[in-house]
């Protein structure tokens, strides 16, 4: 599992070790028997939305994923799907930000919100990825009208992938005009917290490429835990982890954000 610790002001903390952390399965405290902190390649889809309400945004969202690609390591991979009426593959993996960058720069924005089959469509790129590690970074205004998967089929292809959702929502402050702006915050915090991931909420378009490298750098100096369960039942049911910690004195409330959870195998 990927870990992230933040302090109370929102900032990284790194240096930690393993025996600051306690893993709970369904609240059995688990043995962890791997640990690292190091700095490992990232598999990234990032799901670019470009439907009609973008149209004023989407020139600082371009510079946003740009400069996300430009923080990459030189073993990272991307690809790029936009959505609008429909989710499309931009660009297959790759490891050049110039081809991605060419691909952002002839979008344009129009049409209705199919984020749902963005997501999915990215986890299921996520298959072909090379790296253990994988992430998706959402870049969207708002809720979903036009897609074919619903919320629930996209929260159980989040549940089954091994994959981090992180978003970046760019709301307007009273919600917007449409039923699904307004339901946009929620649902994006909803998958990013399933994966131990985070949302970030934008109203200053300015600040989009400083949170775009803030997601870059999470992704590089996360913790990196490994515990055998003791429940060895193949049962394919839902399993809750919590991860808590024993930080060292002297440190304010740390918040740790990890994935929920996972199915166990069933056969």
């Amino acid at each position: 599992m990927n870990v992230t610790v933040t302090d109370p002001l929102g900032r990284l903390v790194t240096g930690l070790e393993q025996e600051n952390f306690r893993v709970f399965e369904n609240g059995t405290e688990e043995e962890i028997v791997r640990f690292s902190s190091e700095d490992t390649p990232v598999s990234i889809g990032v799901i670019f939305d470009m439907s009609g309400s973008m149209e004023n945004k989407i020139e600082k969202s371009r510079l946003a994923a740009v400069q996300f690609f430009r923080t990459a390591n030189p073993q990272d991979e991307f690809f790029l799907v936009d959505f609008n009426d429909r989710a499309q593959l931009a660009s297959p993996f790759t490891e050049s930000v110039d081809d991605l960058q060419n691909r952002l720069m002839y979008t344009a924005a129009h049409g209705l919100t199919a984020l749902f089959d963005g997501v999915y469509l990215g986890l299921s790129q996520m298959k072909g990825a090379h790296n253990t590690k994988k992430a998706l970074l959402i870049i969207s205004d708002g809720g979903d009208n036009h897609s074919r998967y619903s919320e629930s089929d996209v929260r159980k292809f989040v549940q089954e992938a091994d994959v981090q959702i992180y978003s970046i929502g760019l709301f307007e402050r009273d919600g917007g005009p449409t039923p699904e702006e307004q339901a946009g915050p929620s649902l994006l915090n909803t998958l990013t917290d399933m994966t131990g991931g985070r949302s970030f909420t934008v109203q200053n378009l300015n600040e989009l490429p400083d949170i775009a490298t803030k997601i870059s750098m999470e992704l590089r100096n996360q913790y990196v835990i490994g515990y055998q369960p003791s429940d060895h039942t193949h049962d394919g049911k839902w399993r809750k982890i919590k991860v808590k910690l024993r930080p060292p004195k002297g440190l304010p409330p740390l918040a740790v954000d990890a994935k929920n959870g996972y199915f166990a195998p069933s056969h």
